[in-house]
């Protein structure tokens, strides 16, 4: 079975209450899922558990690797308790924020954070319930902070606090984490994404403890973050740009600006990148998105994203599958337009220096000896995935046909752009990659007979890093 994707942007969907069953699973599949989130957050390790075997057999009924990520919950920030219930704070008023574990009321309340009370200073500002409620901090010490009510509302028991502008000495894994990573890890997650990462540092304290087992997705959702993004870039193995936790924490005109920012910099660094949160928000009710909605998932492929991802739409919403049909019809409309392409090349950036010198000149070369040749497909044999990954980031105007002995391997591509992900068996030498690439390549109806196709690959074939040949080959 083929299941070839019309279009190189993926789709990432997160699973939930109304995406758990059998027939479900397949048919948001079947309707254009790449990738499926386990979102850490919310449910069970049995439940996640359960969804990751239903995955693993739809692979094997259909022979398609399915990428997985798990999404980690991350430090959660909340205020406590209330005596009488909710309280109203008004535009003006003194608000103390302290350790004290006593129910609190319209005049105090307990953060039972100590590590935020510690990178407090008088000026900073505190914002509650996603941003709800903004107080501003008039003095502070190890345990408690005395603030002035800036934009006053609604406060309930457990709501969020984000700290703006500061950086906290807190870990992006929690216990919680810890926990969850360790089961994602035995489920075969293809994917960790990491919350809560404020700095480079973070991405490695977290691959200490993965190591080679799983990719890591940074993302992106902190100011903190955004400030050393190339940093975090150059540390992570991808990048998710979620625009709801960053448009909690700042003003919502400046997150068009960093999203675009975040694009360039993983293109240029051929790292993936998603654009994550709201995409089409409105689908959690209705059938249909809005116009607004539709554009927006298109601004992202206009950009050269290598993935868009829903939420709530495919989680809890009341049309799943639609909402995934509808995210790959804008995809395939948007990539069908003749600007896409013109932007596309247009926005191509020289590879990041310190990567392989050789296995960029051989991508370089490969695209645009394809675009002479009116190639039908690019065929990649890769071990790692990493020649894959370089040939995406060239965003050649013909397919990227991936094949890699590697399962794992094949599962992790499918976020990347353009890739077209086949496990195969071992090749020897260079002859049998030829027949190799020929074969999938028409099985997979990439070609025909008398097309050209662009092989790259590394000899000697099956050692990682060694990507050096490029040959052009007729079926």
């Amino acid at each position: 079975m083929s299941l070839r994707r019309n279009r190189r942007a993926k789709i990432v969907a997160t699973l939930g209450p109304a995406s758990s069953d059998r027939d479900t699973l397949r048919s948001l599949f079947h309707a254009g899922v790449d990738v499926f989130r386990l979102n850490f957050s919310h449910g069970s390790a049995e439940d996640h558990a359960v969804r990751m075997a239903i995955l693993r057999e739809i692979e094997a009924e259909t022979g398609r690797p399915i990428g997985v990520m798990a999404d980690l919950q991350g430090p959660k920030l909340r205020v406590g308790a209330f005596a009488q219930g909710p309280v109203q704070l008004q535009p003006g008023q003194r608000f103390r924020l302290d350790l004290d574990p006593r129910p609190g009321n319209a005049e105090h309340v307990c953060l039972p954070h100590p590590e935020i009370f510690a990178a407090l200073a008088p000026g900073a500002e505190l914002l509650l319930d996603d941003g709800r409620l903004r107080l501003r901090v008039d003095a502070c010490d190890a345990a408690s902070a005395d603030t002035r009510v800036l934009v006053g509302g609604r406060l309930s028991d457990r709501k969020g606090v984000n700290v703006p502008g500061v950086v906290l000495p807190i870990s992006a894994l929690t216990p919680k984490d810890l926990r969850d990573l360790d089961t994602a890890l035995a489920l075969g997650a293809d994917w960790i994404a990491l919350s809560f990462v404020q700095r480079p540092e973070d991405i490695i304290e977290a691959r200490e403890r993965i190591g080679d087992r799983a990719r890591i997705i940074a993302k992106l959702e902190k100011p903190s973050a955004v400030e050393r993004l190339d940093e975090i870039i150059a540390q992570a193995d991808a990048l998710m740009v979620a625009r709801g936790d960053l448009g909690v924490e700042l003003p919502a005109e400046q997150v068009p600006a960093i999203q675009k920012r975040a694009v360039r910099g993983c293109r240029r660094a051929g790292k993936p990148v998603i654009v994550a949160t709201q995409m089409l928000e409105s689908m959690i009710e209705s059938p249909v998105p809005t116009r607004a909605e539709a554009s927006d998932v298109a601004t992202a492929i206009y950009d050269g994203a290598d993935a868009v991802m829903l939420s709530a739409e495919s989680a809890t919403g009341k049309h799943p599958q639609a909402a995934v049909a509808m995210m790959s019809r804008i995809i395939e409309g948007t990539e069908a337009d003749p600007q896409y392409r013109q932007l596309i090349d247009a926005s191509h950036s020289p590879a990041v220096p310190g990567q392989s010198d050789t296995a960029q000149a051989v991508c370089c070369a490969m695209r645009h000896a394809a675009a002479l040749l009116k190639a039908a497909a690019i065929v990649c044999f890769t071990s790692s995935g990493a020649t894959s990954l370089r040939a995406a980031r060239e965003r050649p105007e013909a397919p990227v046909l991936s094949l890699t002995p590697s399962l794992a391997a094949a599962r992790r591509l499918t976020l990347v752009w353009g890739v077209h992900s086949v496990h195969v068996d071992d090749v020897a030498d260079i002859a049998q990659s030829t027949r190799l690439a020929c074969a999938v390549a028409t099985q997979e109806r990439f070609c025909r007979a008398g097309q050209t196709l662009a092989i790259i690959a590394g000899m000697p074939f099956g050692k990682a890093g060694t990507t050096n040949l490029l040959r052009i080959a007729t079926v």
